[in-house]
C-alpha cells in the first residue's frame, strides 16, 4: 500500500481516475510545452471531490467503483438540449427507452421535441428496468447578437464622485452619469466594477472582486437621500448631523487628497439606514417588500442571517461556535429567530440597493441606451463570507482557485477564492448558478464575466501549498454555458466574456458559437502567429468589446509616457532592469504609434488645433478602435480627462491604494462628475467616438 502524495507525478491508475472526475493531470502554458500536476495537487483536488485515493488500494477501488457508475449510468444528472437540435445524452439512451418530462411550465411531456426552453425535469426508463432521473436544460442555441453598433464608458462606481456622494460614487451617480451619457454623449452603455456584497470588518477588503456574496448586491452603493421613506425620518437633526460628516469624508476625497474610505462611508450610511427603516413603509412599499421576500426565499433569508450572525461573532463563519458553521442547524434557526429585527434590517437593505439598480438601468434605457448597465460578475467569493457559509456543499473544501505559473508570473497566483464542486453543481441542475445569473440579470443590459474561462475549467491550488502545486479541474462548460445563455435570454441581455491572458484552445471559439462577446484589449492586440507586430484593425474579431485598457491596466496617458514602468520601479515591481523595461515599453508604443500615423488616425499632434500631443494620441486610439469591426467599444472614462493612475496594480497589496483612487485629471487633482460633464477634454474625445462611426 504506497501513499498518493508525493510531488512526483500521478501514476497510470491515478491519471485515469483523475480523467473520469475532470482533474487534469499535466497542462500547457504555451503550445509547445506541457507541465505534469504533482500527484500531491491530483489527489488532493479528487479529495475535494469526495473522492478518495490517499493509496494505492483506494485508488484502485475508487477507479473501479467510477468505471461502474459511468457504465451503468443511463444518463449523467444534468442533460443539455439546445433548441432545434437532439442532445446527444438522449441519442445515446437504448432504443425502446421511454421518457417522461415534467416541464418548468407544469406540463407532462413523452418527448424531448420542441420544448420550451427551460430546466425540466426528465426520467428515462430503459427497455432492461435501468432508470434515472435528470435535469434538462434547454436553451436557445445561441444569445442574439448586438442589433447596433455601440460605444460606452467603463468606470469603477466608486472612484466616482459628484456633489451628492457620500465619499464614493452611489447608484444615484451611476443613475446620473447614465441619463448623462446617455442623452449628451450618445453612449449606448456604462460597465462598472462588481457591486457585489463585501465582507463586512475593520479594514474591509476593498477589492470589489473577492466578496461576500455574489448574488446580493452591497448597500454601500445606495443613494441614501433617494430612499423613499428618508423624506419622513423624524429626526432631522441627527440626518443634518449625518450630512455634514458625509460632506466632510466627500471634500476630504475631492479637496484634501484622501483616499476613498469605504468603511468610513458604511458607517456613517448604516447610522442613515437604521434611521429610514424606523419610517414605517406604506401599503404599496410594504406589499413590494413582501414580494421580494417570497421571490428571493430561501437565498435572502440565508444572507441576511449571515450579517446578523456576523454582526455577533464576526465576519469569518469558520470561527463561528461550531453550530452556527451549519446553516440548517437548530441552533442556526434559533439565532435567526433571536436576530429576527438584524435579519429584516439586511433583508430590507439587499431590497433598497435592488431597486436603485433598477432604476439606474432604467435612467439607461429612458436615455436611449440599447445596453444599459453591463455589470460585472466576480470570479469567486471571499471563504469566510455568506455564500461559502450558504452553499457550503457547493464548494470545493480546502481549495482556492488561481492560476498557474506562465510568462509573466513564475509563481502562479492564488487568488483565495473557493472553487464550485462541478459534481454538486450537475446533481443540483446547476440550481446556485441559474439563481445568482437570473438575480444579476434583474437589473443588467449586460454581464461582464470576469475570467470567463473559468466555465470551462479553473486551477484549484491545495491550501497550504503555492500556486505551482495546484492542477485544473473541469466544468462541463456545455451546461453552463446553456444555463448562461438561458437566463441572459430570458433578460434579453448582452454577456461579455473577460477571456484576456492564456485562454485553451477552442474556448474562444465556443464562446463565440453561442453568442458570447469576448474582450479585447489595443495593447495586446498583436500577431503572436506571425511577425508580433500591431495587429491592423480589419484583422480584429467583430464579436468583442474593444477597449484602450481595463482597471487592472495603466491608463492610456501613462502607457503612452511610459509612467507605468516608472511606478512599478518606485514599488519594487520590475523583474529586470528599469533601462532594459523602460526600452521594452517605449519600443512597444512606438510600434502602436506608428501604425496610428500610417493610417492617418494622428490628427493634430504637436500642439496643432488646441490639441496636446498626448491627448491627439488619446484621440487617436480611440478612432483606431472606431475602424475595427468590434461590436462594442469602451472608453475608460479616467483615460477622458488624462488620469494616471491605475485604479489597481496587480502584485501589490498596501504598496499601493488599490481600489481607493478617485477619478482624477492629468494633474492628479480628482474630478467630480460634474466636471466631468464640463470638461472640453472630455467632450473632444468623445466626439471622436460620436461623429467617428458607431452606429
Amino acid at each position: 500500500m504506497t501513499a498518493q502524495g508525493s510531488a512526483d507525478p500521478p501514476s497510470e491508475e491515478l491519471s485515469r481516475l483523475a480523467a473520469l472526475h475532470g482533474v487534469a493531470t499535466s497542462y500547457s502554458p504555451s503550445p509547445d510545452r506541457t507541465v505534469a500536476a504533482s500527484a500531491t495537487a491530483v489527489t488532493r483536488a479528487l479529495a475535494a471531490l469526495g473522492v478518495d485515493a490517499s493509496t494505492d488500494d483506494l485508488t484502485r477501488a475508487a477507479l473501479a467503483a467510477r468505471e461502474r457508475q459511468l457504465s451503468e449510468r443511463l444518463l449523467p444528472p444534468t442533460v443539455v438540449q439546445w433548441s432545434g437540435t437532439e442532445s446527444s445524452a438522449l441519442a445515446a439512451l437504448p432504443a425502446g427507452t421511454r421518457l417522461s418530462i415534467e416541464t418548468e411550465q407544469g406540463e407532462t411531456r413523452s418527448s424531448a421535441e420542441q420544448l420550451p426552453p427551460g430546466v425540466h425535469r426528465l426520467t428515462a426508463t430503459a427497455p432492461d428496468g435501468r432508470s434515472a432521473e435528470a435535469h434538462l436544460v434547454v436553451a436557445p442555441p445561441r444569445l442574439p447578437t448586438p442589433t447596433t453598433r455601440s460605444y460606452g464608458l467603463l468606470v469603477q462606481l466608486y472612484s466616482l464622485l459628484s456633489r451628492r456622494s457620500w465619499g464614493m460614487g452611489d447608484l444615484g451617480d451611476l443613475a446620473e452619469l447614465a441619463a448623462w451619457a446617455g442623452r449628451a454623449l450618445g453612449a449606448g452603455f456604462i460597465q462598472v466594477n462588481p457591486l457585489h456584497a463585501a465582507v463586512p470588518g475593520a479594514p474591509t477588503d476593498p477589492s470589489p472582486y473577492r466578496p461576500s456574496s455574489r448574488r446580493f448586491p452591497d448597500p454601500v452603493h445606495l443613494r441614501v437621500e433617494d430612499i423613499p421613506e428618508y423624506a419622513h425620518v423624524e429626526d432631522r437633526e441627527r440626518v443634518r448631523a449625518l450630512l455634514g460628516r458625509a460632506a466632510e469624508l466627500r471634500e476630504a476625497v475631492l479637496e484634501k487628497g484622501a483616499l476613498i474610505d469605504r468603511d468610513a462611508v458604511w458607517e456613517l450610511k448604516r447610522e442613515a439606514l437604521e434611521l429610514v427603516r424606523e419610517v414605517e413603509l406604506g401599503p404599496g412599499r410594504r406589499a413590494a417588500y413582501v414580494d421580494f421576500l417570497a421571490e428571493q426565499g430561501e437565498a435572502l433569508e440565508d444572507h441576511a442571517t449571515w450579517y446578523a450572525l456576523a454582526e455577533v461573532h464576526g465576519s469569518d463563519w469558520s470561527r463561528w461556535p461550531a453550530p452556527l458553521r451549519d446553516p440548517r442547524s437548530a441552533e442556526t434557526a434559533r439565532a435567526r429567530r433571536e436576530l429576527m429585527d438584524r435579519v429584516d434590517f439586511h433583508s430590507r437593505l439587499a431590497w433598497l440597493t435592488d431597486a436603485q439598480l433598477t432604476d439606474a438601468q432604467r435612467a439607461a434605457r429612458e436615455a436611449g441606451m440599447p445596453v444599459g448597465i453591463v455589470h460585472d460578475l466576480a470570479v469567486g467569493v471571499h471563504p469566510g463570507g455568506a455564500d461559502a457559509w450558504a452553499q457550503q456543499e457547493y464548494f470545493a473544501a480546502g481549495m482556492s482557485v488561481g492560476a498557474p505559473p506562465d510568462a509573466f508570473n513564475a509563481r502562479g497566483q492564488d487568488w483565495g477564492l473557493p472553487p464550485w464542486r462541478p459534481d454538486r453543481l450537475a446533481e443540483s441542475g446547476y440550481a446556485p448558478y441559474r439563481r445568482l445569473l437570473k438575480a444579476l440579470f434583474r437589473y443588467a443590459g449586460a454581464l461582464r464575466i470576469d475570467h470567463v474561462m473559468g466555465l470551462f475549467r479553473l486551477w484549484w491550488v491545495p491550501q497550504g501549498h503555492p500556486p505551482t502545486q495546484g492542477t485544473y479541474v473541469r466544468y462541463d462548460a456545455e451546461a453552463m454555458l446553456a444555463i448562461l445563455v438561458l437566463e441572459a435570454s430570458r433578460a434579453g441581455s448582452i454577456v461579455i466574456g473577460e477571456d484576456l491572458g492564456t485562454v485553451e484552445p477552442g474556448v474562444r471559439e465556443t464562446l463565440r458559437e453561442r453568442g458570447v462577446l469576448g474582450t479585447s484589449v489595443l495593447w495586446f492586440e498583436r500577431d503572436w502567429e506571425g511577425d508580433g507586430q500591431p495587429l491592423p484593425p480589419e484583422a480584429w474579431r467583430s464579436d468583442c468589446l474593444a477597449t484602450a485598457t481595463t482597471h487592472d491596466l495603466p491608463p492610456t496617458a501613462a502607457r503612452l509616457t511610459g509612467e507605468h514602468v516608472e511606478l512599478r520601479d518606485r514599488l519594487g515591481l520590475l523583474t529586470r532592469p528599469l533601462e532594459e523595461e523602460r526600452a521594452e515599453a517605449a519600443n512597444d508604443t512606438g510600434e502602436w504609434l506608428g501604425l496610428l500615423a500610417r493610417l492617418g488616425l494622428l490628427h493634430g499632434t504637436g500642439g496643432a488645433h488646441g490639441v496636446s500631443e498626448e491627448e491627439a494620441e488619446i484621440q487617436a486610439v480611440h478612432r483606431f478602435l472606431l475602424r475595427t469591426p468590434s461590436r462594442m467599444i469602451g472608453v475608460w472614462l479616467p483615460d477622458t480627462i488624462g488620469d494616471r493612475r491605475p485604479q489597481n496594480l496587480p502584485g501589490t497589496w498596501d504598496q499601493y491604494p488599490n481600489w481607493r483612487l478617485p477619478i482624477a485629471d492629468a494633474e492628479g487633482r480628482p474630478v467630480t462628475l460634474e466636471e466631468l460633464a464640463g470638461s472640453p477634454r472630455l467632450h473632444a474625445l468623445l466626439d471622436v467616438l460620436r461623429t467617428g462611426g458607431p452606429g
